[in-house]
């Protein structure tokens, strides 16, 4: 692809929806006129974070607000009107000017307050001490039940994805596949503000965290304990995302272009207006990317006996896909007293996608012949989600009991269309025609109340509905010569129903008794599932199950000194298996290689303990935490052979195994270094053992009993320079370690990555650049053993790419909140709203 075309996807693809967001942001900026000045003391020195609120007489919506800086002055756009000016400070009286007329840009002059008259400062003493937040220094932040991790620093993800963002998390690790894992087990369950979403599919795949802008991220977090509060699934933990939506007052907003390689282009806009009892955010953009994908097998036959029978196949298979994504959300809270308010938000996603795979496969046989065939693979995919939220959220008084209501619908519709060509030493083997279609519906409601007792207790309760429903609709047509009419493969074409639901109670009650704080927690799921399969053959398989689990949770904390703690919790979690794991011969993209669905697969189930301890202080942070996992009913993916049409086909299988333990240490820290170098590092030590036993479907025969064990790491560190004020660079370095079990053996895995950032523009414009994997490593090898073959397998899903990327910052409005107690001023606030409750 030359530059020409690149520049064409960039402009035809992306920057329609941009501009409209955009000119959405500027009819709210027009006929503003811009308003300066300054507070001062009676010496006439100046008063810095002193408040400015200018409210409008004629309409409370043109109202604004703006904070001093540390020379006292501020500027704020104001539409012309009357306006009362009221100035406030710590220590000093309120000054109110009245009936100010702004006509026209310019400098309105200095406001004068006086100190209050006790030279004790009781007014501070009320309010317990000004907190003043400059832009947060750590990117990571321990609590009772979860780490947070704030992305904002993370040069190195900058105009990328949500998974090039889980891929610096700590305890979080992402595959060459996109296979995305906590503490090695992939059993993650993914929220978007805490709910499922359709914005990750079905499936929660690679192609639907790329679909996840990283400028929409407000922060990640991390529940690898989840307590009773968060649905039980995910056994090995939860990763809550939480998208931004702006608490500052007034217009704010961004836009963020990328441009990279291999190509890549994309545009986002993240805009908000909060003003009196309104507050909506529009986000939304676009963007085109080109990956590569790349697998290589080599696989030895033990059980060769006739000279016929294939002794080696080497296998290489190449993957180009093009693809296009699209998403816009938006949303509206309305407060419709000091006590309540409503909120509804929508989002739309599309992804689309093309690929072109080659695989070929090379036989030699024992009689001294050989053989080579090709496949070409020729495929499209088109995805369209849509979610709708609305919630209700109530105080009762001032003390913080309250209550949330919300509910959520989503759709997600996916097609994919496979046409594939197979021909052998050159001439024409078959050719198949695979077309899939998945529908899923999702009701998810909700209820959440808060009652605090006394000053360090409270009661949390809850109660939760989830209702889905997965149609598949699969069709395999192949033509075995040329002249010859397609026909449909009735074992691989099938229509298919998966509906689930389940009902959820939680109690949950936390307090502390002097230095030792508790949470304890129970939550009852009820759940059922009904399967019906039914395949052109006239095979049929319905299934029903029933399950009624509690799951229990206990957090203890012990405070040795402020901001220094041991931490210890246990609960009980589920993993229910995928909706696709469960649907018999669920795929057919490649004859030699098949995942089959297995409908009598069950729940597993987990009891995690941790023991953890945490200690944060200015310039560091330390986070070690010893855990131990216990599994039953674990679920292995179990790889069989078998004979086809004189060719060898490989079968997939997900099976209940048997018991699965994992232990070991994960230690994350920053560290401030210096004023110009800081360090972000996560440290894995983790060992396995798994027992069970397993049928072999090839023979069924007799049980096999199966044990591995292993040891393993992980490791991650970002180190971040500061040049100077403006300028930044990252270098970002990962490793994996090896991993040995009785059937196979993974190789270690390293990579490298760079970051840079540049602030322009007085602060409103950031230049990024950033290179993955720069030495091109970062790919899975491992050795693969049977009881009648011997595999050796490269994969690498994406090779070393760079980006370049520019944002701007539209007018920045401040967030002012002040209470009796406390008050907060923020000068540089970019966080936002959790929406939504962890249920």
């Amino acid at each position: 692809m030359n530059q020409t075309e690149i520049i064409n996807i960039f402009t035809k693809k992306t920057l329609g929806l941009t501009f409209v967001l955009s000119a959405a942001a500027f009819a709210f900026a027009q006929e503003k006129v811009g308003v300066s000045g300054s507070v001062v003391n009676k010496n006439n020195q100046p008063v810095p974070y002193a408040s400015v609120t200018f409210s409008n007489k004629q309409n409370k919506m043109f109202s604004d607000a703006a904070l001093t800086d540390e020379k006292g002055q501020y500027k704020v756009d104001l539409t012309p009107g009357n306006y009362d000016i009221t100035v406030e400070a710590i220590d000093y009286k309120k000054n109110v000017i009245a009936n100010k007329q702004v006509t026209a840009a310019g400098s309105i002059g200095a406001f004068s307050i006086e100190p209050e008259t006790s030279a004790t400062n009781i007014k501070t003493g009320e309010i317990q001490g000004i907190v003043l937040t400059a832009p947060t220094t750590k990117a990571y932040k321990v609590e009772l039940d979860k780490k947070t991790y704030d992305p904002s620093q993370d040069i190195v993800s900058k105009g990328g994805n949500l998974q090039d963002v889980l891929s610096n998390v700590p305890s979080v690790s992402v595959d060459t596949d996109g296979t995305v894992s906590m503490r090695g087990s992939s059993n993650v369950k993914f929220l978007i503000n805490g709910k499922p979403s359709a914005l990750l599919g079905i499936d929660d795949g690679a192609n639907a965290l790329q679909s996840i802008p990283a400028d929409q991220i407000e922060k990640i977090e991390v529940i690898t304990n989840p307590s009773s509060k968060f649905e039980a699934s995910g056994t090995a933990g939860i990763l809550n995302i939480i998208l931004k939506k702006n608490k500052k007052t007034g217009f704010n907003g961004s836009v963020t272009g990328t441009l990279g390689y291999l190509p890549q282009t994309s545009m986002n806009t993240n805009l908000s207006w909060r003003k009196g009892k309104f507050n909506w955010f529009l986000n939304g953009g676009g963007g085109y990317r080109e990956s590569k994908n790349t697998n290589r097998s080599q696989t030895w036959f033990t059980n060769a006996i006739n000279p016929t029978d294939g002794t080696y196949t080497d296998q290489e298979s190449i993957t180009k896909n093009k693809s296009n994504n699209y998403n816009a959300s938006g949303g509206l809270t309305f407060d419709i007293t000091d006590k309540t308010s409503v909120n509804a938000s929508g989002t739309v996603r599309t992804f689309d996608s093309d690929n072109l795979g080659t695989v070929n496969y090379n036989y030699d046989y024992l009689n001294g012949s050989s053989a080579f065939r090709q496949r070409l693979n020729t495929g499209s995919n088109n995805n369209l989600a849509f979610q709708g939220d609305f919630g209700l959220d109530h105080k009762f008084d001032d003390k913080g009991q309250n209550i949330s209501l919300s509910v959520s619908l989503q759709r997600n519709r996916s097609n994919n269309g496979t046409d594939v060509n197979d021909s052998s030493n050159g001439a024409f083997l078959l050719q198949d025609n695979i077309d899939q279609k998945t529908i899923n519906k999702t009701v998810v409601a909700k209820a959440d109340y808060e009652l605090p007792i006394g000053e360090v207790s409270k009661v949390e309760a809850g109660y939760r509905l989830d209702i889905n429903n997965n149609d598949y609709d699969n069709m395999v047509m192949e033509t075995l010569a040329p002249s010859t009419i397609p026909a449909y493969l009735g074992d691989y074409s099938y229509n298919a129903n998966y509906k689930e639901m389940f009902n959820a109670f939680y109690l949950q009650f936390k307090s502390k008794v002097g230095k030792l704080g508790y949470q304890l927690g129970l939550r009852d799921e009820v759940s059922k599932v009904d399967i019906n399969y039914l395949n052109l053959s006239g095979l049929a398989k319905n299934q029903t199950k029933n399950y009624n689990n509690l799951f229990p949770s206990v957090f203890l904390s012990y405070d040795i000194a402020k901001d220094n703690q041991f931490l210890i919790n246990y609960s009980r979690r589920i993993d229910r298996p995928r909706s696709f794991f469960m649907i018999p011969n669920p795929s057919y993209n490649d004859n030699q290689n098949i995942f089959d669905g297995n409908i009598d697969l069950n729940p597993s189930y987990v009891d995690s303990y941790e023991f953890g301890y945490s200690i944060s202080k200015k310039s560091f942070t330390l986070n070690p935490t010893l855990y131990y996992r216990h599994s039953t009913d674990d679920v292995k993916m179990l790889v069989f052979k078998t004979t086809e049409n004189g060719l060898p086909v490989f079968h997939t299988k997900p099976i209940n195994l048997g018991n699965d333990d994992r232990y070991g240490m994960d230690f994350n820290f920053n560290w401030d270094a210096t004023k110009w170098l800081k360090f972000l590092g996560n440290v894995d030590l983790f060992g396995y053992k798994t027992t069970g036993t397993y049928y072999d479907p090839s023979t069924m025969d007799k049980p096999m009993s199966f044990e591995g064990s292993g040891f393993s790491t992980r490791a991650r560190l970002t180190s971040t320079f500061k040049v100077d004020k403006t300028f930044s660079f990252q270098i970002q370095g990962f490793y994996r370690g090896g991993q040995k079990t009785e059937s196979q053996d993974r190789k270690d895995m390293y990579a490298i990555n760079f970051g840079a950032s540049k602030t322009i523009w007085n602060g409103n414009g950031t230049i990024s650049f950033n290179i993955q994997d720069i030495f091109n490593t970062r790919a899975m090898q491992s050795t693969t053993y049977s009881t009648d073959f011997t595999r050796d397998s490269y994969m690498q899903w994406q090779p070393r790419q760079f980006a370049l990327s520019f944002t701007y910052r539209f007018k920045q409005g401040e967030k002012i909140e002040q209470s009796k107690k406390k008050k907060d001023i923020n000068a540089n606030d970019t966080g936002g709203d959790e929406q939504g409750g962890p249920m």
